[in-house]
């Protein structure tokens, strides 16, 4: 099947032809502009979710997508997944706690392997999120590995990043190093079950006072369920995107300018030159600069 064909049954909501759709994207063989979906105006139907490890960002995107189902959206998430190093394909680790995945019509869920690119998501993620748009879903969830500082490169692709703490991650100064709070529309504090997710909030807010205007910090629990609507409803007030818009300009230049180089045809060549010290990575920066062959 061809990316025309998977394309335009996609649309009629045939969900295998989406998935091969996804898979041309992905693989580098169709981009969105060659579809007709190349560029489109931020309105906040991208949602980034990010935070590290162990804060149960699945868990709670699985909540959301409940929500958005029982209010009649169709919502498509793209879990971005550690690469295996053998295969280097997605370990599919988020999808399998996401209940919705196999409950709810409503709801189209993608692993995706970083594949180890650099800032931990690959290069066609914004063109596979334009595609879920395109082909009738109301809302594109991506969430994130949680790598830590490289995943500020969420702000290329989503037009409002959800940053997911923990209280037993440590103290709140410890959260701000990680350089995604300066980024983030809107921060939940998780697992408000547990002794101190409280005052571990309350730190997060005072910390973002200091700094100015501060993104609401709210209070859940993925695990009982407490906090989600009041997050579903927050979530659907948020104003516009709280990162500087060179920051977001930056990000996306940036992603653009890897996935230019790491889709080339030639890379594998180019590695193998580096190799055998027959270039240089500065010879090739500057040759890939020039545009020369």
């Amino acid at each position: 099947m061809d990316a025309e064909t998977a394309h335009a049954a996609a649309i009629t909501g045939d969900r295998r032809s989406l998935a091969r759709l996804l898979t041309l994207i992905e693989s580098g063989n169709i981009n969105g502009a060659e579809l007709g979906f190349g560029s489109r105006v931020e309105d906040g139907r991208i949602l980034g979710v990010t935070g590290s490890p162990g804060v149960g960002k699945s868990c709670l995107v699985d909540r959301l997508l409940h929500e958005w189902a029982a209010a009649g959206e169709r919502v498509a998430v793209l879990a971005i997944d550690p690469s295996s190093p053998v295969t280097g394909g997605a370990l599919l680790g988020d999808r399998m706690r996401m209940q919705a995945a196999d409950d709810l019509d409503e709801v189209f869920v993608r692993s995706v392997a970083t594949r180890n690119q650099p800032g931990g998501l690959p290069v066609r993620l914004g063109a596979m999120a334009g595609a879920l748009l395109d082909c009738g879903y109301d809302r594109v969830v991506v969430e994130t590995v949680g790598t830590g500082q490289a995943e500020v490169r969420i702000v290329a692709v989503a037009d409002r990043v959800l940053l997911v703490e923990g209280p037993a991650r440590g103290d709140s100064i410890q959260a701000e190093k990680a350089g995604l709070l300066e980024l983030a529309d809107i921060v939940a504090v998780n697992k408000a079950d547990l002794d101190g997710a409280a005052r571990f909030a309350e730190e997060i807010r005072g910390s973002l006072e200091l700094s100015g205007q501060a993104p609401p910090v709210m209070l859940v629990s993925a695990l009982e369920g407490t906090g989600i609507s009041e997050l579903v409803s927050t979530l659907e007030q948020l104003g516009p995107a709280r990162a500087a818009q060179r920051a977001r300009w930056r990000e996306r230049l940036l992603s653009e300018w890897e996935a230019a180089l790491l889709t080339r045809d030639d890379v594998e060549q180019l590695l193998d030159r580096l190799e055998s010290g027959d270039t240089s990575v500065p010879e090739i920066v500057d040759t890939f600069y020039r545009g020369d062959d």
